[in-house]
C-alpha cells in the first residue's frame, strides 16, 4: 500500500469520506426531479408521460453504457484525472438541463450527466480497494454507499419542499445541484492523489504478466457471472423503487407535498444502519458473505412484492422500511468486498 498519511489523516479514511459526499452529490441529482415531474411537464406544454420517464431512461442509458470504458481509462489514466473529467461533464450536462426550453436539451443533459457520473463507480471502488486495509473493506464500502442514501433523502425531500411547498421554479433546484457538484470537483481536485509513474509502471508490468490464478478466474467465469446477474437485479429493483415511488405515492396512494419526498426517503434512510450492520457483520464473519447476500436478497425481493401488496398505509410503509434495512444498501458493501477478495 502507498503512503498512508496526509494531514495528519490516514489517507483511506479521507477516500472513504470524500468518496461518501460523491455518491451524497450523486444521488442528490438523480432524486431531485423524480417528486417533480408533474411541474416539470407543465412547464413544457404538458407533454407525455413517456416523454418524462425517458429522462431519467437517457440518464441511465448513458450511465450503464460508459461503465466499462470508464474503468478502462481510470485504469490508464489514474481516479483522480477521471473524476475531474467525469464531474466536469456533469455540471454542464445539469446546466443544461436548468436552462433547456425543451425536451431534447434536456435529453441531452441527461446523457451528459449519466456519461459523466459513470467514471466515479470505478473509481471510487478501486480507490477503496487499493488504499482500505482488508479487514475494513467491506465496512468503508457501507460508508462510501451510505452517501448514496443521504444524498437519495435530500433530493427527494429537498426538491418536494423547495418545488411542491415553497413554489421554487425547478429549474433552480437544478442550479443547486450543479452548484454542490462544483465544490465535490474541488474536493476531488484538491484530495485525490494523482497517479505516479511508478504506479503506472508497476501496473503495465503487472498487466503484462498473466497469473496462473487469472487465467484460473476469467472475467466472465460462472461465479461472476452469477454476481453480474444478482446485482443485476438488486440495482433494478433499488431504482425501480427510486425512479417510480414517489409518483406511485401520489397517484396511487393519496399522498402529496412533501409527504412524497419524505416517504420515499424512507428507504434510503433506514438503508444506512442496515447497511453499516450486515457490512460489520460481513468482515466479522467473512466466510458466510454468500450466505448473507442470498438472505438479504430474497428477504428484500419480497417486501417489494408486499410494496405493492399492502392493503394500508401502514403496511406499505413497513414494507418499504425492511426494504431499505435489508435491500440495496445492506447488500452493496458486501458484494463488492466479495469480488474484490
Amino acid at each position: 500500500m502507498s503512503e498512508t498519511k496526509k494531514s495528519g489523516i490516514d489517507y483511506w479514511k479521507q477516500i472513504v469520506v470524500v468518496m461518501s459526499l460523491g455518491w451524497v452529490a450523486i444521488w442528490i441529482y438523480r432524486t431531485v426531479l423524480t417528486p417533480i415531474y408533474p411541474e416539470i411537464q407543465a412547464s413544457l406544454d404538458n407533454v407525455s408521460n413517456a416523454e418524462i420517464g425517458a429522462i431519467a431512461s437517457f440518464y441511465f442509458f448513458a450511465y450503464c453504457s460508459m461503465q466499462n470504458p470508464c474503468g478502462i481509462l481510470v485504469d490508464k489514466f489514474g481516479q483522480k484525472i477521471m473524476l475531474m473529467a467525469g464531474f466536469t461533464l456533469f455540471i454542464i450536462g445539469t446546466l443544461c438541463i436548468a436552462k433547456a426550453n425543451g425536451l431534447a436539451m434536456i435529453y441531452t443533459g441527461s446523457l451528459m450527466a449519466g456519461g459523466g457520473c459513470a467514471s466515479f463507480f470505478s473509481s471510487a471502488y478501486s480507490l477503496s480497494s487499493a488504499n482500505v486495509p482488508q479487514a475494513r473493506r467491506a465496512l468503508a464500502n457501507a460508508i462510501i454507499n451510505s452517501g448514496s442514501a443521504i444524498g437519495m433523502g435530500i433530493g427527494l425531500i429537498g426538491s418536494s419542499i423547495l418545488v411542491k411547498n415553497m413554489s421554487m421554479a425547478w429549474q433552480n433546484v437544478l442550479y443547486i445541484v450543479a452548484a454542490i457538484l462544483v465544490i465535490m470537483l474541488c474536493v476531488f481536485t484538491l484530495v485525490i492523489r494523482g497517479k505516479a509513474k511508478s504506479d503506472s509502471a508497476q501496473a503495465e508490468k503487472q498487466t503484462q504478466t498473466v497469473t496462473e490464478d487469472e487465467k484460473r478466474a476469467p472475467l466472465f467465469s460462472g461465479l461472476l457471472c452469477s454476481v453480474y446477474f444478482l446485482y443485476f437485479c438488486t440495482c433494478y429493483g433499488y431504482y425501480l423503487i427510486v425512479t417510480w415511488l414517489p409518483s406511485y405515492l401520489q397517484t396511487e396512494r393519496g399522498f402529496d407535498g412533501g409527504a412524497i419526498g419524505l416517504a420515499s426517503a424512507l428507504v434510503a434512510v433506514v438503508g444506512v444502519p442496515g447497511a453499516l450492520f450486515f457490512s460489520h457483520l460481513s468482515d466479522k464473519f467473512r466466510n458466510s458473505k454468500v450466505k448473507v447476500i442470498l438472505g438479504l436478497e430474497i428477504v428484500a425481493a419480497a417486501m417489494l412484492a408486499f410494496t405493492v401488496l399492502s392493503p394500508n398505509t401502514t403496511m406499505l410503509m413497513v414494507s418499504l422500511t425492511l426494504y431499505g434495512l435489508l435491500g440495496k444498501m445492506a447488500v452493496d458493501p458486501i458484494l463488492i468486498s466479495f469480488v474484490s477478495e
